[in-house]
């Protein structure tokens, strides 16, 4: 057994392997938007504010460590996550930050994105809602997000369009917007704009991973008018099955 504090050495040292991708907050950010949709280095680089060398260095980390996956269409190079256990780790990172660091609802008081100050519809509910009729469910990630997948029904309204489209929501119904997860910004922001006029909105309680990871049905594809594909049945994913690969954002690498 002589050996053995060597082997456990050895194990250890690649764990570390994954700790090396999340000492960088920019690699953190760009898991969590490769868990939305795959995309190309150049649509990263722009998502996050790097430059194109750097993502691209972050990047390689990420698949040294093989969190990640590539695949080429002609030219093209697009990353995605490399399976569901990269996403559900991700997630966790999201809630031990949350359970242990009071800086980030600090943060998010600050923005006034908190949970206290935004009200919060659970899965159940919206679910019963949306059953009964009586919400409209948005979707206000970018559009590659929500084709990569979505709550059914989902209206795909992304944040910068919304205040330019209020009209196409009808006045009766409550909107409930979701985005990519609890420490998302983009879905409260959508709730305090719609309430700014005069609408009644919430969040859902986190977002699209979350509800896939609770095994929830979740529809890919996305039709000329921001919603549901007409022209072919939407696709409907389930935990447990295969995922399906999402559809790539446009970008040379």
């Amino acid at each position: 057994m002589e050996h053995e504090p060597g082997r456990r050495a050895d194990l250890y040292e690649q764990l570390a392997r994954i700790g090396k991708v999340v000492v960088h907050p920019k690699r953190i950010e760009l898991l969590d938007l490769l868990c939305q949709a795959e995309r190309s280095v150049e649509a990263l680089a722009e998502a996050t504010g790097l430059k194109l060398t750097t993502a691209s260095a972050h990047l390689q980390v990420m698949r040294q460590a093989r969190l990640v996956e590539t695949r080429r269409v002609g030219a093209r190079v697009f990353y995605r996550a490399a399976g569901e256990e990269v996403c559900r780790f991700v997630g966790a990172l999201n809630d031990l930050a949350r359970a242990r660091l009071a800086e980030v609802d600090q943060i998010l008081r600050s923005l006034g994105t908190d949970a206290a100050g935004t009200e919060r519809v659970s899965r159940d509910e919206l679910l019963a809602r949306v059953q009964a009729g009586e919400v409209v469910v948005l979707d206000v990630r970018p559009a590659e997000e929500y084709s990569a997948g979505h709550i059914p029904g989902a209206r795909s309204l992304p944040l910068e369009h919304l205040e330019a489209r209020l009209d196409e929501l009808g006045p009766g119904l409550e909107v409930v917007a979701y985005c990519r997860g609890p420490l998302c910004l983009l879905a409260p922001e959508a709730v305090a704009l719609l309430r700014g006029r005069g609408r009644r909105a919430r969040c859902l309680e986190d977002g699209l991973p979350e509800w896939r990871r609770a095994g929830l049905p979740v529809e890919e594809g996305i039709g000329t008018d921001g919603g549901a594909s007409d022209g072919a049945e939407a696709r409907s994913s389930r935990r447990g099955r295969r995922a399906r690969r999402p559809p790539a954002v446009g970008g040379r690498s």
